[in-house]
């Protein structure tokens, strides 16, 4: 889908106001979710486990939104489990994607462009995986300035499996002091703690984040703050 087709589309979908101003009030405001569904239009992607398709994302938020709206608002809305996909690696072997719905992924990339300014000013300034507005080749970049500058050492470290081992408890206390909206903590753990379908056969997520969502990056990111 086009940019132009998407700004289209949305134009379709009413977003009305939410409530006063509240962190999930600025999640759900119209100007947040346009936005939101554009990226997610244009970022195209595959179904999530219940089949849904980008193409079709427009039509169902113009018939559903103020039921999920509702919900989002009381704190009652729970996720779709993410669909289980093995990829490739570079090097060998295979790494797992948790797809989310569409309509999971409007969401979550509402609430990454409303946690994003919260968090971003806290991360250090050597600090570029994940981050609007850099990039590997920045990091590559001041690595050689230590260089240049007479450091002698510059260190990689790949950690293994990080992102199945996060604790989901230590993740959200760092969210949580940065984070007062109670609704928003508990859509986060909520995506944290959804399902992963695979053959079939969903499994529940104790530990870990499902890489293949707009939000994935952003918990990661929080555990490096404490």
């Amino acid at each position: 889908m086009t940019a132009d087709r998407a700004q289209a589309s949305t134009a379709s979908v009413t977003w009305t106001n939410a409530e006063p101003d509240t962190l999930m009030a600025r999640v759900l405001a119209p100007a947040n979710l346009r936005r939101a569904y554009q990226r997610v239009a244009s970022n195209k992607g595959a179904p999530g486990a219940d089949g849904m398709t980008v193409a079709e994302l427009a039509g169902y938020v113009k018939q559903y939104w103020p039921t999920l709206k509702a919900r989002l608002l009381a704190g009652e809305y729970h996720p779709h489990g993410v669909r289980a996909v093995e990829i490739p690696k570079p090097k060998g072997g295979t790494r797992q994607l948790g797809i989310p719905s569409v309509v999971d992924r409007l969401i979550q990339q509402a609430l990454l462009q409303q946690l994003t300014p919260i968090f971003d000013p806290l991360f250090s300034d050597y600090s570029y995986g994940f981050r609007p507005g850099r990039s590997a080749h920045q990091a590559i970049e001041t690595a050689r300035a230590h260089v240049a500058a007479g450091h002698r050492w510059c260190v990689e470290l790949d950690l293994e499996k990080f992102f199945d081992r996060v604790n989901h408890d230590v993740l959200m206390a760092y969210i949580e002091r940065q984070i007062e909206d109670k609704r928003v903590l508990t859509l986060i753990r909520r995506y944290l703690e959804a399902g992963t379908m695979s053959d079939g056969l969903v499994s529940r997520r104790e530990e870990g984040t499902p890489q293949g969502g707009p939000l994935a990056p952003a918990t990661i990111e929080q555990t490096t703050l404490g």
